[in-house]
């Protein structure tokens, strides 16, 4: 509250004077200085009034106040359509904001136009600056007798690339061959972006300022100009490039007994796909086996590697959440043709495992040379969250089996072996995930709580994070130990900054990933209005339930006031609605039928009434029970939504 209330707008940084606590422990309080404005523009639709005036309807919902656009300042924008506008005047108690036109975006329903709201509503820079284009441009195309001079030379070793099939970019190469002593020696090739893209360069700050580069069903936004990112530091199959390698010997336990690192040079072998070495590997697929014959002993080596080091990671208890991710498929219209589950096969897993090896190799050698870098660092999960997890699994009879401060990620990967393949599995880890802290950099080794790993970094994926271009730099100044005292003092300074900053734009690409698969979903379910489909309770508020629909991988939300039958609380450790009266429960991971009630696409959100109870997640020794819900949309089943009714989102979402 308070005077300045209409004046701030959302994420503005202000000062609050707290004027009571309310019951719950909430704080109440009122505005009184604003500190910082949070953005200068946003993205909304433009529309007039009555008289003509054009304004702009925020799409950011957080936002509370329509921008007025005066005469002349419409930038060619016709009602209806998306824009992005400039705020000229910033709101005041007596008058509203005014802003300008600055782009046109199209009609929100066009293809691709979606991507492009997000892309602006988040601050994220798509189009490369000159300066950058041109420095990428001087690099050339190929590699030089020059660039390759005193360089390690893989170019006579079998070397592929393992990828998507439509990725473009390419990272990483793997090279593999057994020892006399019947160990491993494992080679991890990464782009050496960092012999191109100098400090300070238009490059590097452009790729600093971007962070990541962020992947939309429809298109990717690298963090380099595609004369790098696809081109001269992609590892394309026959052409020389330029790498860092990281070369380790592994016995049979899955132990790294010796390591190397190297500025190295390939010439790839093949460009293979998760698919084609799933094909050979699992499905020995005659036709496959027969076309990358010379290759066929390197993947069964590879998968042979793999199974030793996955074993062994999980001996030490690192956490293997298998959660099932979407994917979404688009027409060349543009249009979601579906939604499928993204399967990773075992060819998916061999290279996450190589991947994570060589990035615990390099951390843990940067660590033991003292050097100034980036780590990946994954905290301890708090207590309290932990409590009340242990609280909820209690309710099946489990137990993480040690102290609160005592818990090590063992006990954690120690019960998802325990639930696996169980009714109560999808629940469990799902809240296991949520009790997690988010993983972050830190210019110090505080160690990897999910992966049980002493020490990890980023390094395997230069072309499109930062973090992994700041561990080539570090790693080449530590091997050839180029830092002056004053560089490293300088770097020092520097590094929280700079992992301050990569976190927060991973935070920003992951938010905006996340906002356009949910609206891609949303406009996937818009024609099956009055379906029903079966799901699990994904999530348990006061105010209702989520579903995640089964067979579309889409969520939606029952609210509370569509539950009629009863009046029901939140029973927030046991993670349940209940009905005062008939003591009917809902928990997170039971099974429901549900009706599509509503898609409301200015929102975004999908309203689902409940249909019937399939099955409830066990409870101690209570088995499954089937019961039919009865909210009160049941009278109304066959009728179509009203337009004056609005979904209640009073609380949100997640």
């Amino acid at each position: 509250s308070g005077p300045l209330l209409n004046e701030a707008m959302h994420g503005d940084r202000v000062v609050v004077r707290i004027e009571r606590i309310k019951e719950g422990g909430k704080a109440e309080g009122r505005i009184i200085r604003i500190l910082e404005r949070a953005n200068e523009s946003l993205i909304g639709r433009y529309d007039r009034d009555e008289s003509a005036m054009g304004y702009v309807v925020p799409f950011d919902r957080r936002v509370l106040m329509d921008i007025f656009i005066p005469p002349g300042q419409e930038g060619g924008a016709s009602p209806g359509e998306m824009v992005k506008v400039e705020l000229t005047r910033w709101p005041t108690p007596s008058r509203g904001a005014i802003g300008r036109v600055a782009e046109v975006l199209g009609d929100i329903d066009a293809p691709g136009v979606d991507t492009e709201i997000i892309i602006r509503k988040h601050g994220i820079p798509d189009v490369h600056s000159p300066d950058a284009i041109a420095e990428a441009v001087r690099l050339g195309t190929t590699v030089s007798e020059r660039d390759v001079r005193g360089r390690t030379d893989f170019r006579g070793v079998p070397t592929v690339t393992i990828d998507g099939e439509h990725a473009r970019d390419f990272d990483d190469a793997i090279t593999i061959e057994t020892l006399p002593n019947g160990h491993f020696w494992l080679g991890v090739h990464i782009a050496d972006v960092s012999h191109y893209v100098h400090e300070d360069s238009a490059l590097d700050r452009e790729a600093y300022d971007r962070g990541t580069s962020v992947y939309f069903p429809e298109r990717a936004v690298h963090m380099f100009p595609s004369e790098l990112a696809t081109g001269l530091c992609s590892l394309n199959p026959h052409v020389d490039r330029l790498v860092q390698s990281c070369l380790m010997e592994i016995d049979r336990r899955g132990q790294v007994v010796r390591s190397e690192f190297h500025d190295g040079v390939i010439n790839s072998d093949e460009r293979m796909t998760y698919t084609a070495v799933n094909g050979i590997l699992t499905d020995r697929d005659p036709e496959l086996m027969a076309r990358y014959a010379a290759l066929v002993p390197m993947f069964e080596h590879m998968r042979e590697l793999f199974q030793i080091l996955n074993d062994a990671r999980r001996r030490r208890g690192s956490i293997d959440f298998d959660l099932n991710e979407a994917e979404v498929i688009i027409s060349e219209g543009g249009e979601v043709e579906a939604i499928i589950a993204l399967q990773r096969n075992v060819a998916h897993r061999l290279i996450e495992e190589f991947m994570l090896l060589a990035n615990e190799t390099v951390a843990s050698y940067l660590e033991a040379q003292e050097a100034p870098a980036l780590y990946r660092i994954h905290e301890e999960p708090d207590v309290l969250k932990v409590a009340k997890f242990e609280e909820f699994i209690s309710g099946f009879g489990y137990s993480l089996g040690a102290p609160l401060t005592a818990l090590r990620p063992r006990h954690f990967q120690k019960l998802l072996e325990r639930i696996h393949d169980k009714p109560e599995e999808k629940p469990i880890a799902f809240l296991m995930l949520r009790t997690m802290q988010k993983a972050r950099y830190a210019p110090e080794n505080l160690g990897h709580f999910g992966l049980a790993a002493a020490s990890y970094t980023h390094f395997t994926s230069p072309i499109r994070r930062y973090p992994d271009l700041v561990v080539h730099r570090a790693l080449r100044a530590a091997r050839h130990s180029t830092l002056t005292p004053e560089e490293r003092e300088e770097w020092s300074e520097e590094l929280p900054e700079t992992a301050r900053h990569t976190s927060d734009m991973e935070r920003r690409a992951d938010e905006a990933e996340r906002e356009l698969l949910q609206w891609k979903k949303v406009k996937f379910m818009a024609d099956k209005v009055g379906d029903e489909f079966e799901g699990y309770i994904t999530g348990v508020a006061a105010f209702g339930l989520f579903i995640e629909l089964i067979e579309h991988f889409v969520e939606g939300m029952v609210h509370v006031s569509t539950m009629a039958d009863d009046y029901y609380r939140f029973v927030e450790g046991a993670h349940m609605l209940r009905g005062e009266n008939m003591r009917r429960e809902y928990r997170l991971g039971d099974k429901v039928k549900v009706q599509v009630i509503r898609v409301n696409m200015e929102i975004r959100q999908i309203d689902l009434g409940l249909v019937e109870i399939l099955d409830r997640v066990r409870e101690g020794d209570r088995g499954p029970r089937r019961s039919r819900a009865t909210p009160k949309h049941e009278k109304r089943r066959k009728q179509r939504p009203g337009k004056g009714e609005r979904s209640q989102r009073k609380h949100g979402r997640r």
